[in-house]
């Protein structure tokens, strides 16, 4: 399958990107290579995002060659009618230049062959470092290749460079075709996660036996019933105590009435990822200490969504968090105040960790934990020293990453109250996260994920619907 949008989207992506390349400089950008699943089957292929990303192409066995005069070549896969017979239409090198607004293309057979005389008296050679397994190797073997002739007169790259430096800069702002296809993956996630959400209060009132894997195939319907090839990530489906398990996975564990369910899902949609959390009752209705703890989690996220604007810091949003949940979890004894002090006192202290151990935010696009320094780019040698209160580590700060409309962000918080000493037992066992997709705009944020609910009255609206 192709990109549906326009090659000129990628063609235009290419010249920026070859305008920084520097006099002389050639890129090389391969896809993801296919992967073993088992003896007789592959994993289900995912092209690589760099690549994607320039050239809207989701065949496997590809590379580009972009050079600084804007000169564009595709290696792929050549035309195989017996191949296609078994694994599905093949573009192939004919028909590439034309149907992807490239000025050639090669058969990836050649590629080894070719890549040499394309090196050839070029000043800087650029690929993504540390993104591909042996590329780096391939790479010294084509300009050993270009310095066996230098006795011939060939000038061998004498530089080279890292590509994802300037191609992380380029996908850390979202375009509006980027924008669009983001808002439509949302949706389908969205929807999803009301398919789960009633679900579970739907079985639970009919008296079924309720698995987390039920409503793990709620959302793998709902994400292709809406368009969208594949799950962005391994869904998080975390009945109960499971909750407090960050990185649980979709399992076979009871629903059971009366607990909190945590879904973490979000669909692919044309090579962009959407990201949600939404923590519900599994009956569809809080009980008392849920609905304290809900609330404070929202109320921080409310917080975080006021601070994310251009302009702002990176780090903004989860200071907003943290601020709103270290009163809380004095306000609720979750944290007793004379032991840790005042609130300001909670956050000098981390004392808040062990209820709230992740940040509040992380870059999304065609990646779920997308690509883009966090470090704002002229100001990294603005470096401050400060003693860690928890491990006692001398930890290096420098000041986050300024932001600008485009830049797409998750603002999720949350709490995860895991049974100890100390702790209320009417927590014990509570874990709440609440998780929404943002648009850094010029006055604030656009929450593009709000197709699913989050205020704890109208999610307990739709679960009885």
């Amino acid at each position: 399958m192709n990109s549906p949008s326009s090659p000129s989207i990628y063609a235009q992506r290419r010249a920026r990107l070859a305008a920084q390349l520097g006099a002389g400089g050639i890129a090389i950008i391969p896809t993801a290579p296919e992967y073993p699943r088992n003896r007789d089957t592959d994993f289900l292929y995912r092209h690589d995002s760099y690549f994607y990303y320039l050239t809207g192409f989701t065949e496997a066995g590809a590379c580009l060659v972009l050079t600084a005069e804007g000169h564009s070549t595709l290696f792929c896969r050549p035309k195989d009618l017996e191949r296609e017979i078994w694994d599905g239409y093949r573009l192939g090198p004919e028909a590439a230049p034309a149907a992807l607004a490239m000025d050639a293309a090669f058969s990836s057979a050649v590629l080894d062959a070719q890549l040499p005389r394309l090196l050839e008296n070029r000043q800087s050679v650029w690929y993504p470092h540390a993104t591909h397994n042996g590329l780096a190797a391939r790479v010294e073997g084509w300009l050993n290749a270009v310095r066996a002739r230098v006795r011939y007169g060939a000038q061998c790259p004498a530089v080279q460079q890292d590509l994802c430096g300037p191609l992380d800069e380029m996908r850390l702002i979202k375009d509006a075709y980027e924008q669009d296809t983001m808002r439509r993956a949302s949706d389908i996630s969205a929807r999803a996660h009301i398919r789960a959400m009633q679900r579970s209060a739907r079985m639970l009132r009919a008296g079924e036996d309720v698995r987390e894997y039920h409503l793990d195939a709620e959302l793998l319907y709902a994400f292709r019933e809406g368009g969208s090839q594949y799950p962005a990530y391994g869904s998080i489906v975390a009945a109960g105590a499971n909750a407090c398990v960050l990185h649980y996975r979709a399992d076979a564990a009871p629903v059971r009435d009366g607990e909190l369910v945590l879904i973490d899902a979000g669909c692919e949609l044309d090579g962009y990822a959407s990201d949600i959390t939404r923590t519900f009752p599994a009956n569809g209705r809080f009980t008392g200490p849920q609905r304290a703890l809900y609330d404070l989690v929202l109320a921080s996220q409310v917080a975080a969504v006021d601070a994310t604007r251009a302009g702002a810091r990176f780090n903004d949003p989860h200071d907003a968090t943290v601020a709103v949940l270290a009163q809380g979890m004095l306000d609720l004894g979750l944290l007793d105040g004379n032991k840790v002090g005042t609130a300001q006192d909670v956050i000098d202290k981390r004392a808040y960790f062990p209820f709230y151990m992740h940040r509040t935010s992380h870059w999304l696009g065609m990646d779920v934990h997308d690509c883009g320094s966090y470090v704002e780019p002229g100001e990294a040698d603005k470096v401050t020293e400060r003693k860690d209160p928890l491990s006692g580590e001398t930890l290096l700060n420098r000041p986050s990453r300024v932001l600008q409309p485009g830049m797409v962000l998750t603002i999720e918080p949350g709490i995860y109250v895991r049974a100890g000493e100390g702790v209320p037992e009417q927590f014990h066992g509570i874990g709440i996260r609440i998780e929404d997709d943002a648009i850094v705009t010029a006055t604030g944020c656009e929450l593009i994920t709000r197709g699913v609910p989050v205020d704890a009255d109208e999610i307990e609206a739709l679960m009885r619907a």
